[in-house]
């Protein structure tokens, strides 16, 4: 069975180049090897560059709106002897995709977009940084300024179409004479050659290089957003203005900080007297500087002292979420000779102890909250 090109590209069977183009960008920044490394997504890969690939060559395109494969032996002429009932239907009819009106195609195309990858720290995060990546693409071929000539010459109409990028060839069937279109064979459709290809790109206009670029990351990122910057990705075959890159970037783990959203969150451990009679402690923040942490008096485990305003910066936008302290209480295993005396003494001196302690009326049962949290 033949494959579905346009439902791999997501597209419809009228989709002009341009759309094609961008379904392939669009996926392609999703399943390109540096992007995602799995073997399901080199494989989606291969076949939707297969897909762009068939789609934007005049000749393959028709033989897929016909029901074929081009990509399968024999498929360019199924009914054999090399003319088949779809050149027929071709003749007839017409077929967009073998030409069909299109003219000679542009030589200068639009380029791709790029999509890389960097890390920062959650301080970087914080208080915004600038970031030096190293981008591996195609840019405009020096020697020639992009025009794909040696001698940076304008190309020539070509002599076998005449410029129209098509060639016409008349084939005998039992039908008589038939008028077939398809891609000239000498200009690829582009309808004019370059006489002296540049010796650097071949005639492409661009070449592969490797350049270093700044970018500016904004306070309060999160991770996994995509900065782009327009104009820095690949640039188009014939010189074709440039796609965009997009960076995106991803926020390293804290030590002490766990972000959520807006808001960092820290563990505060101490001893069971210090949560009795109040205490405070220091902490450095994401800036470096010095933040108090206020205990109050009977402090309970588990309880969560807010700090307002002392989070995470908001992106683009003023103020600021919160600094959240998870305090844990810790009893201490064991005991010097002088510290159980001491508790001891302040039992002794407690009104409370140890109680069985009784659900209120109209209160929820610990019983319900503990078979709730087991259905979950």
């Amino acid at each position: 069975m033949a494959r579905d090109y346009y439902g791999i590209l997501g597209v419809d069977q009228n989709a002009s180049d341009a759309e094609i183009k961008k379904a392939y960008r669009r996926l392609a920044r999703k399943y390109h090897p540096d992007v995602n490394d799995t073997d399901e997504a080199a494989e989606k890969f291969r076949e939707i560059s297969v897909a762009q690939e068939v789609l934007l060559d005049p000749q393959k395109r028709a033989i897929v709106d016909r029901g074929g494969d081009p990509m399968e032996q024999g498929a360019a002429a199924p009914g054999g002897g090399g003319f088949g009932f779809g050149d027929i239907f071709e003749a007839f009819f017409g077929d967009a995709g073998a030409g069909g009106g299109r003219g000679p195609r542009s030589r200068v195309q639009p380029g791709n977009d790029a999509l890389l990858r960097t890390s920062i720290s959650l301080a970087e995060a914080y208080s915004g940084t600038r970031k030096d990546v190293t981008v591996d693409t195609a840019v405009v071929c020096e020697h020639c300024r992009g025009t794909g000539s040696e001698s940076e010459s304008k190309p020539v109409t070509c002599d076998n179409c005449g410029g129209q990028g098509q060639v016409q060839q008349v084939q005998q069937s039992f039908l008589g004479n038939i008028m077939t279109t398809s891609s000239c064979p000498k200009c690829q459709g582009f309808g004019e050659i370059i006489t002296d290809p540049c010796q650097k790109c071949g005639g492409q206009g661009r070449v592969r290089s490797r350049r270093d670029i700044t970018v500016n990351i904004p306070a309060g990122i999160v991770s996994g957003m995509r900065i782009r910057m327009a104009g820095q990705g690949e640039v188009g075959h014939g010189g074709g203005a440039a796609g965009d890159l997009y960076v995106e970037v991803t926020t390293e783990d804290h030590p002490v900080f766990v972000r959520d959203g807006e808001n960092l969150h820290l563990k505060v451990s101490m001893p069971m007297y210090d949560a009795a009679l109040g205490t405070s402690l220091e902490v450095e923040d994401l800036a470096g500087e010095t933040t108090t942490i206020e205990i109050p008096a009977g402090t309970q485990p588990n309880e969560q002292i807010v700090l307002e305003g002392e989070g995470m910066p908001r992106l683009r936008a003023e103020g600021a979420g919160d600094m959240i302290a998870h305090v844990q209480v810790v009893v201490p295993e064991t005991l010097t000779k002088d510290e159980r005396r001491a508790l001891e003494d302040l039992r002794d001196g407690c009104k409370e102890s140890a109680h069985v302690q009784e659900e209120a009326p109209g209160e929820e049962s610990f019983f319900g909250r503990l078979r709730d949290r087991f259905r979950r």
